[in-house]
């Protein structure tokens, strides 16, 4: 377990120093040896969407909501390595990205909720509204910030809420996208994430000039 808690720190140092692609080469590795092989079988995002919604399908919202919490500490390790990679595979490798999602959630659903398990349920949401379901993709980003508050951490709240309303943007009001970032800034803060409350705060800034230029323009929508 210590090994794990250094090789992951050692991920995370890579990644943060712009060397992405051994950082995700390395979490690849560590995860194999926990018999989490993700680089075979890969899937198209449709492909990943649509096995992971009939996965869900077996479940109601309270049932996911109420799953026991995630004990096993390798399984949590594990977790953790994976919340790295969705991170890293976004940015470098989006193609392979989806398998990373749905793997946390399975293992969310067989093993208990961990602290990233709502960023599995976030990103399925945003793969569900980018491939046109908006209605859908909005249900599994509530159901993403919901499970924040029943796995007992908070460390990966500021980047769920933070992919989560760029969803909520296509439903809910400008104004509340402003409120979101705030939060999501300030879970980021919290939890010491530096790069997501960046991010939060990038994106709200955005968000409050177009919010100025509708007040002085209402034109403008």
């Amino acid at each position: 377990e210590d090994k794990l808690n250094v090789t992951y720190f050692i991920t995370c140092a890579l990644a943060s120093s712009a060397k992405l692609p051994e950082s995700i080469d390395k979490g690849l590795d560590i995860l194999a040896t926990l018999g989490i092989e993700l680089r075979s079988n890969e899937l198209s995002t449709d492909a990943c969407v649509q096995e992971t919604k009939e996965l869900l399908s077996g479940y109601t919202d309270d049932e996911i909501l109420n799953t026991r919490r995630m004990t096993d500490p390798t399984m949590i390790m594990a977790m953790k390595f994976l919340g790295q990679l969705q991170v890293g595979m976004n940015q470098i490798m989006p193609e392979s990205a989806p398998r990373v999602m749905q793997q946390i959630i399975q293992l969310s659903l067989l093993h208990g909720m961990s602290p990233i398990s709502p960023l599995g349920f976030v990103h399925l949401g945003s793969y569900i509204a980018k491939l046109g379901d908006i209605s859908e993709g909005y249900h599994y980003v509530k159901l993403a910030h919901s499970l924040l508050d029943k796995v007992g951490s908070r460390e990966s709240a500021g980047e769920v809420i933070c992919i989560g309303t760029h969803v909520r943007a296509y439903v809910e009001p400008l104004q509340a996208m402003l409120e979101y970032h705030n939060e999501g800034y300030a879970a980021a803060m919290a939890s010491g994430d530096i790069i997501q409350a960046a991010i939060n705060i990038l994106i709200g800034s955005s968000v409050f000039f177009f919010l100025l230029a509708r007040t002085y323009n209402p034109c403008l929508k």
